[in-house]
């Protein structure tokens, strides 16, 4: 789960990294009320959950309230690459000297934490790791011995760095690593972590996605989980009822069990000439709750023309599943054409069920995939 910039703003404040004055409007008289408290020049940030916020024209500089106001009138209810602006983070602008870059994140080949810091950061940071990769110190940490400033200051000590900011930036970066441990975060990032004209460093920009699984251990999230915006109205749906769903362009429902098998059957259509509309991963079940209310989620998805059901029947029974679709055939408003690929416990039986009630399967993705492309 993606949290918004100010979210995470807040959570590095409470662990004493500074972040700059400011706060969250709603509308164009709460911004002008902040930019007057701040009473200098601020930037209004959207808060919006997509990357490239600023060359795309979501962060603007005001030099008063008044036109804080004006600016922030503009920028709420407008969309950024897609996403509808509904609050904006107002913060004064920072008399910035230089900017580095810290990171916490998962690499997942690694099995274990990544911690980054560069003395080059900014909104081109990706293209210095691309280009100059050396510009870029990196530390695999061993979960058993952790990490604190002393590793810290080992990854800084290849930079050319003011003796007074490596401590500081050593102390920042050992404190987001303790932040991505508490909240179970897949990645913490200051991008940039900027030092003021009086030699601080403060987090000017700040993103922290937290794994998903892990949300049952944070109730401080609340129902935020549920409704982000970067999620598509069926994504929203699905998160509701714990269904892993993705949308995709195409016309073909998928629904498969298993992230593999699911990813699997997104590729072979796609490779067979077909346009997948969505992902959708119904799990390992030994109910028909889960598939049924998954079908029916995809079918509700307009542009889906048919639907493709493929399992691999191993904790999930075939008979289930089975019975799911045919429920699900039944109690459909829009009802959709569904082809059937089962195979593992209980296909006999569930193919049986399904040739009963007129629905078609087959016995290897392939003819599936060659059928669902004829309908």
């Amino acid at each position: 789960m993606k949290l918004f910039e100010f979210e995470a703003k807040n959570i590095l404040r409470k662990y004493g990294i500074t972040v700059p004055r400011g706060d969250v409007a709603s509308n164009s008289g709460e911004a002008e009320a902040i930019a007057r408290e701040i009473g200098k020049p601020v930037v209004l940030k959207s808060q919006v959950l997509v990357s490239g916020r600023g060359k795309s024209g979501g962060i603007i500089l005001a030099n008063d309230a008044a036109e804080a106001k004006k600016v922030a009138s503009n920028l709420i209810g407008s969309t950024i690459k897609g996403s509808l602006v509904r609050s904006l983070l107002v913060e004064e602008k920072l008399n910035i000297t230089e900017q580095f870059y810290a990171s916490v994140a998962i690499d997942r080949q690694a099995m274990t934490y990544i911690v980054m810091a560069s003395t080059e950061g900014g909104i081109d940071i990706e293209e210095t790791a691309l280009a100059s990769p050396d510009k870029i110190s990196r530390y695999w940490v061993d979960p058993d011995a952790g990490f604190s400033q002393p590793e810290a200051l080992e990854m800084l000590s290849r930079f050319s760095m003011d003796k007074d900011d490596a401590p500081k930036l050593a102390a920042i970066i050992s404190t987001l690593y303790t932040v991505a441990l508490d909240n179970d975060a897949e990645l913490v990032e200051i991008n940039p972590l900027a030092k003021t004209a009086s030699g601080e460093l403060v987090a000017a920009d700040a993103r922290i996605v937290v794994d998903d699984n892990a949300l049952f251990r944070h109730p401080e999230f609340g129902d935020t989980s549920s409704a982000r915006d970067d999620d598509t109205p069926l994504e929203a749906e699905a998160r509701k009822q714990n269904l892993p769903y993705v949308d995709l362009s195409g016309d073909i429902g998928i629904v498969g069990n298993g992230a593999g098998l699911g990813m699997a059957t997104v590729d072979l259509v796609h490779y067979f000439g077909g346009r997948p509309a969505n992902f959708l991963d119904v799990g390992g079940v030994s109910s028909l709750d889960v598939p049924k209310r998954g079908l029916l989620l995809v079918m509700s998805k307009p542009e889906v023309k048919a639907v493709l059901v493929n399992i691999l029947g191993g904790i999930t029974r075939c008979d289930i599943v089975a019975q799911a679709v045919i429920e699900a055939l039944n109690e459909s408003v829009k009802k959709k054409p569904v082809v059937v690929r089962m195979m593992g416990t209980n296909e006999v039986e569930g193919n049986q069920m399904l040739s009963q009630a007129g629905i078609n399967s087959y016995p290897n993705m392939e003819e599936a995939i060659e059928a669902i492309l004829k309908l």
